[in-house]
């Protein structure tokens, strides 16, 4: 795996962040209530953070470990979110995290987004299983999921310490054959 793939949806791109997406990158989600309800964005959101971020796809995705896309509108151009398979080789599963900035949230994005995300794990990398977790005060998160096929798996109970506070998990989860009906 060497070029990072752009992939077109019904009324999104999702691409390769480049250093041009760094200022509306910070911007968006700079915004507290998005580093709130994820597990690994700081708040604030310094200079410097979003162009040091960017930098590591290349290398990550060369290295089969991660694949980040860029969530932009397909006619206009403007940056959503971000979307993301934390890929395990070994296991040939991932993990799917996301986030969308705040003026573009309930507008669907994410779960198109997330669909086609789903397929490229599935179709491209060959991926058996493709899971994914949010807070349980995110809710929305959770829609996301369960709108993409995914099962509820579990709570995993004050699993993290966000800003000094024990957050409950849940976790969803989808499999290759749940995906294509298949048995596989």
């Amino acid at each position: 795996m060497s070029e990072r793939p752009t992939i077109e949806t019904e009324r999104l791109i999702l691409r390769p962040f480049s250093m041009d997406d760094a200022q509306e990158l910070q911007r968006l989600i700079g915004e507290r209530d998005i580093a709130s309800t994820t597990l690994r964005i700081p708040h604030p959101y310094e200079d410097g953070m979003a162009e040091e971020w960017i930098g590591t796809h290349q290398k990550a995705f060369g290295k089969g470990e991660r694949v980040q896309f860029a969530i932009v509108h397909r006619e206009q151009g403007f940056l959503i979110g971000g979307m993301g398979l934390g890929i395990n080789k070994e296991y040939e599963n991932a993990e799917l995290g996301y986030w969308i900035g705040k003026p573009y949230w309930n507008d669907g994005y994410c779960t198109e987004a997330a669909r086609a995300t789903l397929q490229y794990g599935f179709e491209v990398l060959g991926l058996s299983r493709i899971h994914a977790i949010h807070m349980t005060r995110n809710p929305a998160s959770g829609r996301v999921m369960q709108k993409i096929g995914m099962k509820h798996e579990g709570l995993l109970r004050q699993h993290i310490k966000k800003w000094g506070k024990f957050e409950d998990m849940e976790v969803y989860g989808i499999l290759r054959s749940e995906y294509t009906g298949s048995n596989d």
